[in-house]
């Protein structure tokens, strides 16, 4: 395999084009259980039917954990975007519509993402107080089994120059409540200092799902929470401040 042409450089690991390859290499450092559950995750996704590149192989270059899929010929949606400004709310109907078509499948051997939210939540440094409360909210809000990307944003909605959309990127794939990723994606929006964006993405998704905006909104604590775990200081003080402005009832 070539390494010679990087697609993109991400925190902990490289993406290259090789051919009609993607390879994705991890830092030697990375967690070989993260790189597996990534490539099992996306495995699991494969079998429902969505558009996404197929694995072909999890191996190791230099020493480095590693995983192939095809590579998918276009754009990124986020390039789109900044190309087609005028286009935003043509982009974001679009995108909600792909996230919806995920929220369709059912992939029953996924994690459950209920238990993942919980296990977040646990390990932030917020009081305990505030814990409590964002695992009793976390514990009555509807149980789901639908598939949820976890980090549904336009830069991992390739648009092919034909054919269908393709969504990458699986790492955080669970099963559960819909409206929880959405949550995250206008949480997304919000940390890039999108407000126009992510307030007609919210719009959207509510409308096109059926969806009460207040619903989405009371994930929105229990999301920054257990988001804030990861992420650089400005990241974690931006979200936990979602966490801090909300009553709780």
């Amino acid at each position: 395999m070539k390494l010679d042409t990087v697609i993109a450089k991400r925190p902990n690991k490289t993406v290259y084009r090789d051919g009609d390859h993607c390879i994705k290499v991890f830092d030697e450092d990375y967690s070989k259980s993260d790189v597996l559950n990534e490539a099992l995750n996306q495995a699991r996704v494969e079998e429902t039917g969505l558009n996404i590149p197929k694995i072909i192989e999890v191996t190791k270059i230099d020493g480095k954990w590693a995983i192939v899929t095809d590579f998918i010929e276009g754009k990124t949606l986020a390039q789109l975007m900044e190309e087609n400004p005028e286009k935003m709310e043509e982009y974001i109907d679009l995108m909600v519509e792909l996230q919806l078509s995920v929220h369709q499948k059912k992939a029953p051997l996924l994690t459950k993402l209920k238990d993942k939210m919980n296990r977040k939540i646990t390990l932030t440094d917020l009081d305990a107080t505030t814990r409590y409360e964002l695992h009793t909210r976390l514990e009555g809000m509807p149980k789901h089994n639908k598939v949820c990307h976890g980090d549904f944003n336009p830069s991992n909605i390739i648009i092919t120059p034909e054919g269908p959309p393709y969504i990458i990127d699986w790492a955080h794939a669970t099963q559960g409540n819909a409206a929880a990723d959405a949550a995250r994606t206008y949480l997304l929006f919000s940390l890039a200092g999108a407000k126009e964006t992510a307030a007609y993405y919210m719009k959207s998704f509510c409308k096109k799902s059926d969806t009460a905006m207040q619903y989405v909104q009371k994930w929105l604590p229990i999301v920054a929470a257990s988001q804030s775990v990861k992420g650089n200081k400005e990241e974690r003080e931006f979200l936990l401040g979602w966490v801090n402005v909300v009553d709780f009832e």
